[in-house]
Order: structure tokens, then sequence, then C-alpha cells
């Protein structure tokens, strides 16, 4: 080195890595690593590189404040404290700030929480040429604890690695970019199957079981729940959500946008475009129905119908007598909409994200297919949307309550109407015509809102 540093006995450093901008740290040359408070430990991620979360209380007066820090593991070795008990640590890589100098040390983790120091500073990160001042403290340039209480430490915490699910029963395309979208982004993803995932309901220790283990504490959920398990995938959401797991979408918010009845109460109360839309339980009202929404052609939908399914055009008024008796015949819930004749059988997909539209698509039905579905036959091209059509998703997506939603709209003479708000867009379509990453922006999203920010917690009594 072309400078020397001199050290006293105790300095104030940075471990920017770690999201810890200012700890006061004990320079101890009798020590060969430095080493690091740290409780909570918990291993997760794959076995070929693993990697461990931990909290730290940076400011040893206050308990009440804790950073969650992660980082992968580099060692673990034992470790002869002073007083010869011998502990076993994991060790990992950090770059450590100490006034100008800058450079990458390893760090052991240990509770230090009877400690008067955080961190303690071991020979290995002693520059050979530092002059170390035992009567001194702080020769370098000191740091003060008040950045723990502003925004700052929130905004340039770093990415730390999360441990993520995604509650999917398929290894479909989605669910595969995300698992390998969010393990290049250096996050942990474990793929769980909805149904085989149950439950323990109580006052104090509520948990999430699969395959008979109770499931860690995931940092984030995204919810990839198909429609025949609505009820069931929204269940086990909502236990995540006791638990304090950020969930991409909410439960409320799944089942409100798979009830057809309910999403479209939902839109007219937040008076959002959509088709001329009727319900009626009784067949008297049969004919009143149909005059509601315009005469024929009409459209009738099931209330549970996905991706084309359970969706019939009557092109008369006789043909929708037809189709709305079989249906009553059956049970079956349904609405009837009237036919928005100038969308010429296409519809637009925009995707929304964290309340932003991501990426958008026109998607035209089959010559013999008034349904523009790509699951039925549909093709799909990139579309510019105007700022209308923008603004409609990202109001149809926020009415919801949705982190991630598919807008499905047509172009109506007088402008949007919403068909469909899907909680579970697919991923494949939509990126192969518009060449956008939609996993990324999704990941983006869920950092943005599970960023290492402090931990307050209550003092015990």
């Amino acid at each position: 080195m072309d400078q020397v540093f001199k050290l006293g006995w105790e300095e104030w450093v940075g471990l920017p890595q770690l999201g810890l901008p200012a700890l006061k740290a004990k320079v101890d040359t009798g020590a060969r690593t430095s080493a690091l408070h740290a409780f909570d430990i918990e291993l997760f991620g794959p076995a070929t590189k693993p990697k461990v979360r931990f909290l730290i209380n940076p400011i040893p007066a206050r308990p009440d404040l804790a950073i969650a820090c992660s980082a992968t593991i580099h060692d673990r070795r034992d470790v002869t404290s002073s007083n010869g008990d011998t502990e076993a640590r994991y060790v990992i890589l950090s770059q450590l700030e100490i006034g100008p100098l800058r450079q990458e040390i390893e760090i052991t983790l240990t509770d230090r929480a009877n400690m008067s120091y955080r961190m303690l500073l071991g020979r290995q990160a002693i520059g050979a040429d530092w002059i170390i001042t035992p009567s001194e403290s702080f020769c370098q340039p000191q740091r003060s604890y008040e950045v723990y209480h502003t925004a700052a430490v929130k905004e340039t915490a770093p990415k730390r690695a999360l441990r993520i699910a995604v509650l999917s029963r398929e290894q479909n395309y989605t669910t595969q970019k995300l698992q390998a979208e969010g393990e290049a982004r250096g996050h942990v993803v474990e793929v769980i199957n909805t149904t085989r995932c149950y439950m323990a309901l109580n006052a104090i220790t509520p948990a999430v079981y699969y395959d008979g283990q109770e499931l860690p504490k995931y940092d984030a959920v995204i919810p990839r729940i198909g429609p025949s398990i609505t009820a069931y995938g929204a269940a086990i959401l909502r236990q995540f959500e006791t638990l304090g797991v950020y969930c991409l979408n909410g439960s409320a918010a799944i089942t409100a946008s798979r009830d057809k009845l309910h999403a479209h109460q939902i839109l007219s109360r937040h008076r959002i475009g959509m088709p001329q839309t009727a319900f009626a339980a009784s067949p008297k009202d049969t004919n009143n129905l149909i005059t509601l929404v315009g005469n024929a052609p009409l459209v009738v939908k099931l209330l549970e119908s996905s991706q084309g399914k359970g969706v019939v055009l009557a092109e008369t008024k006789k043909a929708a007598q037809s189709v709305i008796d079989a249906f009553r015949g059956l049970s079956a819930n349904f609405l009837v909409q009237n036919f928005v004749k100038e969308a010429a059988g296409e519809d637009i997909r925009c995707l929304v994200i964290d309340g932003k539209v991501v990426a958008a698509m026109k998607r035209v039905g089959a010559a013999d297919d008034f349904r523009s579905n790509l699951h039925r036959g549909g093709t799909a091209v990139s579309v510019r949307i105007t700022r209308e059509e923008r603004e409609t998703a990202i109001r149809s997506a926020r009415a919801f309550g949705l982190g991630i939603a598919g807008v499905d709209m047509l172009r109506g003479a007088d402008g949007p109407k919403v068909l469909e708000v899907n909680s579970s867009p697919g991923f494949e379509g939509i990126e192969e015509v518009t060449g956008k990453n939609i996993a990324a922006h999704l990941y983006s999203a869920i950092e943005k809102h599970v960023r290492p920010a402090p931990i307050k917690r209550r003092p015990p009594r």
C-alpha cells in the first residue's frame, strides 16, 4: 500500500454489502478473523451455493432495532474465543469501509449481544503496514448511528438474497421462468405445490406445512393458483398473510378476480368501462336480462370460466334464450353481456406490475372464433396502447389490489371495455411477442417491497 493507515483501539466501520453503514468495531490483533454480531441465523438456498440470513442490532443500546442481512457462505470453521470456548461459525465475505479504505474481508458470525462492540476487527483484516495505536480511539473519520434513523438506510440498502415461494402445481413456462430469473438475481426460489400444503391454526404459532415439514419464513410468496383450486389456494395464501409474509397478490384480490360477478361489481364501483352486463337467478327474468344488455348478439359467460371456456356467443335472441336455459338447467351461474362488434374479434392484454403497464399485446381470434384467447388458437402481436387504455389497465389492477394482473380489454367505440382482470397471467405469449422480461419486472417489484429496512421490535417488559 502506498498510504499508511493509523488505527486506534476502536474505530467506526461500515459494511455496505450487508446494509450496515455504521458500526463501532473493537480492533483486536489477538483475534485472527473478524467477527460480527448475528442472531436468528438461518441457512437457505441450494447445497451447492448455500446462503445465510441473520439479524443484527447495530446499536448496542437499541435491542429493538434490527437490520436483516444475507450473504453467501464462504466457509464454516471452529473459532476459539478469548475465554477458551470453541464455537462452529459461518464465515462470509464482505467489503469493509474504514475511512478511505475499501477491502473485502472474512467475517465470522456469532452472537455478541453481551459485548460492547457489535464487531471485532481481527488481524486478518488489518494491513501489514497499518499503524495500531492502542492508546487512541477513532483515528479514522467517525460515522454516526443516526443513519439508521433516516430514510437513507432503506434507500441505499443492498438487494439482499430473498427466500421466495412460488405457489404452483405446474412446472410450466411461467413457473420455470420465475424460478430461473429469481435464482439469476441471487434469490432462492422454491416451487411449492399448493395442494400439498396444509395449515396449523392457533393463536400462538400458526404455520404452513408441506409434505410433513413446517415451511420456513419466506420473504415473499408469488401465487400461481389455478382456477380449479381457488378456494383452497386462497386459504393457504391467507395463512402466509397471517404469518406476515409479503404476497404479491393477496388472497382477497385473487378470490374477487376469479368470481366474474364480483369482479364486474368491483369494476362498476370504480367506474371502469366494461361491456353492458346483467345477472339474474330466476328463469322468469330471461327476456328482461337480454333487454338490459341491448338484445342480440350477446355473450353468455360462466362465472368461473377461464381461457375462453364457458363463453358462448348467441347471435339471435332465440339462441340466447336457449343458451341461458341450458346453463340454468345445469344450475350454473353466468353473466350476460352485450357483444362489442367494433372489437372485431380482437382484444388487448395489458400486463400490470406494481402499478405500471410493463407490456401489452393485441390478441386476434381464429377466423371462426370470436374469442381471442391464445389457448383457443388465437394469435398475438405487440401493440402500442393509448393513454386511456394504459390508465384503465392500471386503475383495474389497483381496484382489485393486485401486484400483478393481466387486464383484458376491448377497444369499444366509446373507449376501452375491460373484460377480465386475471390474477395469474402467463408470461410466455406476451414475452414472445414483446421481447420483455416480465419476470425481471416482477422481481424488481418484490425487491422494492421487501427491502431490508430496519425492523423495529418492542423492547421486552
